[in-house]
């Protein structure tokens, strides 16, 4: 299983928002962002956080791909 925060990144494009702010006001760490870059798994807690602060729903910041096998 793969997780892809593609979806969260275009939003920051969109917004016009750096990810410097964007950490300040979702109050998420740097290694929390780290994670986030690098496609990792990350505590629900800041998901829902990003959500609150993009006001958005969890299905528009990410993307869950199942390995076929």
């Amino acid at each position: 299983m793969a997780i892809s925060y593609n979806k969260l990144w275009k939003i920051l494009i969109d917004r016009d928002m750096s990810k410097t702010e964007f950490r300040k006001k979702a109050d998420i760490g740097t290694a929390t962002l780290a994670k986030l870059g690098k496609n990792q798994q990350v505590s629900m807690d800041v998901l829902l956080r990003i959500c609150a602060v993009l006001k958005c729903d969890i299905s528009e910041i990410m993307d869950v791909k199942h390995s076929e096998g």
